[in-house]
């Protein structure tokens, strides 16, 4: 009997390149040779399947560990601490990334006959905003014949879209479908946070209007507070703060040494406070860590 999986590992080890390549649009290949230490990251919605090897990943206190055989769906913006826990040399650590807009996902829910959902409508009702789930064959197959196209680029303009479409209609049939139905609803609670969290990451720089967030989501105050952090685990400052120094991290990489210059344009008045709160968020001082993953 065929294996998928096996063509998708040597397909993948044939176009790998160290730590990542996007091998199509939409279409991203993470690779480490090597297991890595614990990483503040930001997961934008998307699907992940392990190929091989073992990713752990911690969403506030919850600890989720991503092996070969299941797909991650993440619904939003999320700040994860992730590590590659099982590869080496000879058998490294393989992922797929597809991100997922929600106009595509809009547009499949036309097709597809609805189906009965849980209503989620309190705080206390929680959504996950990361969930693992066992992938299936017909998952698996369509994966195969997406990542065939690098060696087709001919066939990509027409036949790229239709796999996409057939991932997320095989998703949208698992037990988290409803969690991508949510992602595409516009009144849903996760479509009003995902708004929200699209404005933090927009205007990084400035102070964060709380009830100008809750306008945007369509909430009072005291109602985004509750839901914002039963979707992302975070208060909204604190998410706030994580982003900002996310980007710090990225724009420190473009520019080394400017720590702070690149302080002040993510938004902190004082560079001392941003390197107590950067060492604090990635076990280092912005200038080292900075040079340290440079040189990986």
């Amino acid at each position: 009997m065929h294996d998928p999986m096996s063509e998708l590992r040597a397909l993948a080890l044939r176009h790998a390149a160290p730590v990542c390549r996007e091998l199509l649009p939409h279409l991203t290949l993470w690779t480490s040779y090597d297991p890595t230490p614990s990483t503040p990251v930001i997961y934008e919605p998307m699907l992940y399947f392990t190929l091989q090897g073992i990713k752990r990943l911690t969403v506030g206190e919850r600890q989720l560990d991503h092996l070969p055989g299941t797909f991650l769906l993440a619904s939003i913006d999320v700040p994860v601490v992730c590590a590659v826990i099982d590869c080496s040399p000879q058998q490294p650590y393989l992922g797929l990334a597809i991100r997922i807009e929600p106009a595509a996902v809009a547009a499949l829910l036309v097709d597809v006959p609805p189906r009965p959902e849980r209503v989620l409508d309190s705080a206390q009702d929680e959504l996950e905003p990361m969930t693992i789930s066992p992938s299936t064959k017909a998952m698996e197959d369509a994966l195969l014949r997406f990542i065939r196209l690098v060696e087709a680029p001919d066939d990509v303009p027409l036949l790229a879209p239709m796999i996409e479409r057939e991932l997320l209609y095989r998703v949208l049939q698992s037990e988290h479908g409803a969690v991508l139905r949510q992602f595409a609803r516009a009144d849903s609670r996760l479509s009003q946070i995902h708004r929200a969290v699209k404005w933090i990451r927009a205007h990084l720089a400035e102070p964060l209007p709380v009830e100008t967030l809750a306008g945007i989501a369509s909430m009072s105050v005291s109602s985004f507070h509750r839901h914002f952090k039963a979707v992302t685990r975070l208060s909204p400052l604190a998410y706030h703060k994580q982003m900002r120094l996310q980007e710090a991290r990225r724009r420190l990489l473009a520019e080394p040494g400017a720590v702070a210059s690149v302080a002040f344009s993510v938004g902190y008045e004082s560079a001392s406070q941003f390197t107590r709160e950067y060492t604090r968020q990635f076990g280092m001082p912005p200038a080292r860590d900075a040079a340290r993953l440079r040189a990986g």
